[in-house]
């Protein structure tokens, strides 16, 4: 749900309708919890967030590219990262959105499938592989409802821009609200849509607020996952999305708090690794398969980023 672009109420003696300003104590914390009133139609927005909407009052239309569904108190929308949504609203709906972000829960993942997974890149695949559904809305009953208001309340007061960031009182509140959530969240290991897609999960933490993605932002990042072997230059891939290099970078940023051209090496570390763990290619072969021609180069650049050598890497997912 796009609630972020609602209409919020202006009352400024009331902490919980304020937005959330870009402060820099708030754009470092991978929480983020915003109370919202909503009151008019808000056009389909993407955010490279994971997002889940308490609807606590009114009702709405909520559509995406999987259809449409009528939002009415007690539910919970859950939305992938890079999900394309909107809401029209009956007459007002009133929400606390949660934003996590995608790397913050990778790493929720990598800790609790410690046993399973050999590195963030196995967690952020058995991610994608068992909560593919990139929209889900449960319903919870009263008592339920009755049990989170308190933990959702304090988690949006804890996301003001006057307190100070308590991100470890924010992350337990989470967790208690994602201990009854999560029970109830689908899980499959099939895809069911072309756009059930991976968003990278490597490189450095996003330092960063949640933001709706620019339409820009979303084709140039499509365009890279669809062809990261491809010789890319900024100056090509701005001219695929009909702005200028500089203008690209700026949006890019927003969106997914990388360059354009670190994005795209996140892309083809993540094909790399998944190369040398599925298949007997060598290592010169998987990077040129993703578009490095220099070994070294590739070999450098993925330590860089995993850790371990290329492969030390393949030696370690051969054991699990």
């Amino acid at each position: 749900m796009d609630l972020p672009q609602a209409q919020v109420q202006e009352e400024a003696s009331h902490p919980l309708l304020d937005p959330l300003p870009p402060t820099r104590e708030h754009r470092r914390t991978p929480i983020h919890a915003l109370r919202h009133v909503l009151t008019s139609i808000v056009p389909p927005i993407a955010y490279d967030w994971v997002r889940f909407a308490f609807i606590h009052e009114g009702s709405a239309v909520f559509h995406s590219e999987f259809g449409e569904r009528r939002l009415e108190r007690g539910d919970l929308v859950i939305l992938g990262a890079n999900t394309l949504c909107g809401t029209r609203p009956m007459s007002s709906l009133t929400a606390t959105v949660l934003y996590l972000n995608r790397d913050y829960v990778v790493d929720q993942v990598f800790w609790q499938y410690a046993g399973q997974v050999v590195d963030r890149l196995d967690a952020s695949q058995l991610l994608a592989d068992f909560y593919a559904e990139p929209t889900q809305i449960l319903h919870f009953d009263e008592g339920t409802g009755a049990l989170l208001a308190p933990r959702l309340d304090e988690l949006v007061n804890l996301c003001q821009p006057a307190r100070e960031p308590l991100f470890y009182r924010a992350q337990a509140l989470l967790s208690e609200v994602l201990d009854v959530v999560t029970p109830q969240i689908r899980v499959t290991t099939s895809r069911l849509t072309p756009t059930q897609r991976h968003a990278p999960a490597l490189g450095e933490r996003n330092a960063r607020r949640p933001v709706p993605l620019r339409e820009e932002a979303r084709v140039a990042a499509a365009t890279l996952r669809a062809s990261p072997s491809h010789r890319w230059t900024l100056v090509n891939l701005a001219r695929e999305v009909h702005l200028s290099p500089a203008q690209l970078s700026r949006v890019f940023v927003e969106a997914y708090g990388r360059t354009p051209l670190a994005y795209l090496t996140v892309l083809r570390i993540e094909r790399m690794a998944l190369l040398l763990r599925t298949t007997d290619v060598s290592v010169q072969h998987a990077a040129r398969e993703v578009g490095w021609n220099s070994r070294s180069y590739a070999a450098r650049v993925f330590q860089q980023h995993l850790g371990v050598s290329p492969r030390r890497y393949r030696t370690l997912a051969g054991r699990w």
